[in-house]
């Protein structure tokens, strides 16, 4: 089949665009490569396109190893005809594809398949037929069935058996139903009689009925979890008349005929015991998945947002991991992330200590210059707040900041944290984890589980694969997106680098370890393993900051240097004009020249001499200095502070379909419903928010919030 053609027919994007992506991923190539430096081949397509073109490519192989796995079955048995064939090959989906096959398959004895055996499909054939006929059904059916130990009754019963089956394994049939599931189906809810909600969790569903093209992804799966927890009862629902209906057009039953009862009720057994459940479970499992997929999704735009929070660079920092029986646990890290200093302070009940843990804070910020504090926002979270608010009142230059620790227990407890801290208690690694999330998020973050950063939807019931899948492209994405300093990174974040992989990191660590930091890029090839392959995939996202070539510490591709010197001795661009002389130098070329001419001549694209220009206007810039930085606070609110009208700064700690948490300084998040949030505004996790309180319900701990229409975002 021409792949070619039917990926660029749905996606929507040209021939040669989808040609030479493919053949470019067809060589090994990382997307991150192929987005950023192949842009000329692609025309400018950016990573999400490439990887859905990467993705309908599997799709279509996939679907072509299915198909002639289905081919071969079909003509080893001796079935397949010319017109079966040619359907095959024309199909474009599995679902398609499979209910071809369905009548084909090998599969455990039905009922179906024993009356075949006594000869009984002739007869079922001629009830298919519907014969208008005057004598009666006994006279009738024995020269169609060639058994003599069957009774009359006994061949119609297996006949029916047969006609069931033919119905329920009917293509167009199946087909028209899914199709009316999904368009009229009803989905409905019930709660089980003996079920255990004391929380009333699902109460929203204990009598729910929707269509199901009008149901959205947090109901779907919401049902899901309220099914397996055995609280609901869970139906789709096709209106009878409908569905005989569609049955009806493809068999005509003919009420004249002598066999119209037994063709009726063998039509409702087939429905009822085989085709409806069927198209049940296949509605089901579409409409799941599409909640999964888009939960999925969901999820991975929370986790870009959290990835590219802007780092608080050049600051002191330390971190508390809260808590009340076992004490907080405090640690001190440079600007660099380095492990100074630990304690653990106990100022909660039980044991009150509070002029202790004074003493021990305020001694630790003196001895080591902190100026930022980072407190985990678990247990005990507000109340450590309480205390660290009344020491910033006293220290003018000393702020804090609460951020979730969803994840640092998980670190704390891997290898990866035993490795970096091997004599650190695990408690005080969280605490660790906790105030380096903040110093860089990306750095720390990507040494944590994705699924366990706490900025999903029902992701413990999502397809885990498809998820862990997801995410690591996130993380993929934004590490390449950034770049790496190859110099200090982590294995795990230089385990991200495209082409790199967790093996090659490690061996690139340990020869840094070993041999000192790497001089230039070139060096790289010194790594065993790190071949011409693999220094081409990553070279251009690794940076070296004082590399002996200055073109290392940007994301110029070394395969560019040659063509970037030539452009810096052409207009001058060297480093003996300040950064602010060579920007307006290249905004002149920018506005002035026709890039594309200019492009020619220096014997490249316009979309490559672009990318130059602007790296060597903004050589090693780190995207997410562009974002807003995280709100650093010197007091503390409390729920009793609140009123409604207040107009607040929050910080999006979540993002759901149907709204976004929002940290207003209080202990718990509010929630600024999507009906409160303006249309044309699309919010993400990190975002700096204006806000409105609507309304406090301190019993509940519920805090009901609108938006600004001048917020910032």
């Amino acid at each position: 089949m021409d792949h070619i053609k039917s990926i660029a027919n749905k996606l929507n994007l040209p021939n040669s665009k989808v040609k030479n992506t493919v053949a470019l991923i067809k060589e090994d190539n990382t997307i991150p490569f192929i987005a950023r430096y192949r842009k000329e081949l692609t025309g400018n397509l950016d990573e999400v396109e490439i990887r859905n073109i990467k993705d309908e490519l599997n799709r279509l192989e996939n679907l072509e190893d299915r198909r002639n796995s289905i081919l071969n079955a079909i003509r080893e048995s001796g079935k397949l005809t010319s017109q079966l064939e040619k359907e095959i090959l024309e199909a474009d989906t599995l679902t398609y594809l499979e209910d071809l096959y369905q009548p084909y398959k090998q599969k455990k004895k039905t009922r179906a398949m024993a009356a075949r055996e006594k000869g009984l499909e002739p007869l079922a054939m001629l009830i298919l037929e519907q014969p208008i006929i005057h004598p009666t059904i006994e006279d009738f059916i024995p020269p169609y069935y060639d058994n003599s130990s069957i009774k009359p009754d006994e061949a119609i019963s297996g006949a029916s058996d047969i006609i069931a089956e033919i119905i329920s394994e009917h293509m167009t049939i199946r087909k028209e139903l899914r199709d009316l599931a999904a368009n009229s189906g009803i989905i409905t809810c019930e709660k089980r009689s003996d079920a255990n909600d004391e929380r009333q969790v699902y109460q929203d569903y204990y009598q729910f009925e929707q269509r199901i093209k009008n149901l959205h992804p947090h109901q779907t799966l919401a049902i899901n979890r309220g099914e397996n927890e055995n609280v609901l009862r869970v139906h789709v629902q096709i209106e009878e008349r409908d569905w005989k209906s569609i049955i009806f057009r493809q068999f005509q039953p003919k009420e004249q005929s002598l066999f119209y009862e037994i063709f009726i009720s063998a039509m409702e057994d087939g429905a009822k015991r085989l085709l409806l459940p069927t198209i049940s479970r296949d509605t089901r499992r579409d409409i799941n998945e599409k909640a999964e997929e888009h939960a999925i999704q969901v999820f991975a735009k929370n986790f870009r947002a959290l990835l590219t929070q802007p780092p608080i660079s050049d600051r002191t920092i330390l971190g508390i991991d809260p808590g009340f029986r076992t004490g907080s646990k405090v640690v001190v890290i440079d600007p660099n992330g380095k492990y100074l200093a630990a304690d653990t302070i106990y100022p909660h009940p039980p044991h009150n200590k509070l002029e202790q843990a004074y003493s021990v804070l305020i001694n630790l910020i003196n001895q080591f210059k902190v100026s930022l504090i980072v407190i985990g926002n678990g247990t005990a979270s507000r109340e450590t707040e309480q205390l660290i608010a009344e020491i910033t009142k006293q220290e003018k230059s000393l702020h804090y900041l609460i951020t979730s620790e969803a994840g640092a227990s998980v670190y704390s407890a891997s290898p990866v944290a035993r490795k970096e801290f091997p004599d650190l208690d695990v408690s005080m690694r969280g605490a660790v984890s906790i105030a380096r999330r903040v110093q860089d998020p990306l750095a720390e973050l990507v040494k944590i589980d994705p699924r366990s950063v706490g900025v999903g939807l029902y992701q413990h019931d999502l397809n885990q694969s498809k998820l862990s899948d997801a995410l690591d492209q996130v993380v993929e994405s934004v590490v390449n997106s950034v770049g790496v300093e190859i110099n200090t990174a982590s294995a795990e974040l230089l385990s991200h680098v495209a082409g790199i992989g967790p093996t090659l990191a490690e061996k690139i660590v340990s020869f840094r370890e070993e041999n000192g930091p790497f001089a230039n890029r070139q060096a790289l090839f010194k790594v065993q393993g790190l071949g011409p392959k693999t220094f081409e995939q990553a070279a251009g996202f690794l940076r070296i900051r004082n590399s002996d070539n200055p073109l290392d510490a940007t994301a110029i591709h070394p395969e560019s240097y040659d063509l970037a010197s030539l452009i810096i001795d052409r207009f001058g661009l060297s480093d003996e004009i300040t950064i602010g002389e060579k920007v307006k130098k290249i905004n002149e070329i920018k506005t002035s020249k026709d890039l594309d001419m200019l492009a020619k001549s220096l014997n490249t694209g316009s979309a490559t001499l672009t990318d130059i220009l602007d790296e060597l206007s903004h050589p090693g810039r780190d995207p997410r200095e562009d974002l807003p930085k995280p709100i650093l606070r010197t007091d503390v609110l409390s729920m009793k502070d609140l009123s409604q009208g207040m107009q607040l700064k929050g910080t999006i700690r979540n993002v759901v379909d149907f709204g976004a948490f929002v940290d207003i300084g209080v202990k718990i998040d509010g929630l600024l419903h999507r009906s409160k949030i303006p249309a044309n505004v699309s919010l993400k996790v990190g975002d700096i928010v204006e806000v409105i309180i609507v309304s406090i319900e301190e019993e509940r701990n519920r805090i009901a919030l609108s938006m600004k229409e001048n917020s910032d975002k």
